[in-house]
């Protein structure tokens, strides 16, 4: 996909997940408009609460999902490792943790890729352009190169020549 066509391509829905309404203004304006040239604009659904959530994957309303793993009462840890049993094509998930050390609780979560605390909007916006691009690949509207770049950042997200954590 060219750069030109990204931009006209429909934005993909990211939903943003945290009962911290900080934490959910300092990864939207991570994410920005565009996490990355090369794929479509990011439009945020913000929830803070599990019901809400629930209530947008219920409708098919979500692309892509990032989850705060120290969200209160319901964690994103264990709402990403029930959406992956739960759901039939489970949209690719961030996961953003409070501490490096808890990688491992990332993994049996079944996230896509992790960022940990403090959140580098640099590394929360390659993560997530990295998860937009495996779905482009996906569903058939990425070059090759694109393609190749999101196998690549899926096999680094699951440990695979790489570590999952931006």
């Amino acid at each position: 996909m060219s750069d030109e066509s990204s931009r006209e391509a429909q934005p993909m829905k990211v939903l943003v997940y945290s009962h911290d309404a900080g934490t959910r203004d300092v990864i939207r304006l991570a994410i920005g408009r565009r996490p990355a040239p090369d794929v479509p604009r990011a439009e945020i659904i913000e929830c803070a609460t599990e019901p809400a959530l629930w209530r947008r994957l219920d409708r098919d309303e979500v692309d892509v999902m990032i989850l705060d793993g120290e969200a209160q009462p319901a964690g994103g840890m264990g709402i990403c490792r029930q959406a992956k049993d739960e759901i039939y094509n489970c949209p690719p998930v961030l996961l953003v943790i409070g501490r490096a050390d808890d990688g491992w609780l990332a993994t049996w979560s079944r996230a896509d890729a992790v960022v940990s605390q403090p959140i580098d909007p640099a590394a929360l916006a390659a993560a997530l352009a990295g998860l937009m691009r495996l779905l482009l690949s996906r569903r058939g509207a990425l070059s090759v190169d694109g393609a190749h770049a999101a196998e690549e950042a899926h096999g680094a997200a699951h440990g695979h020549d790489a570590p999952a954590q931006a």
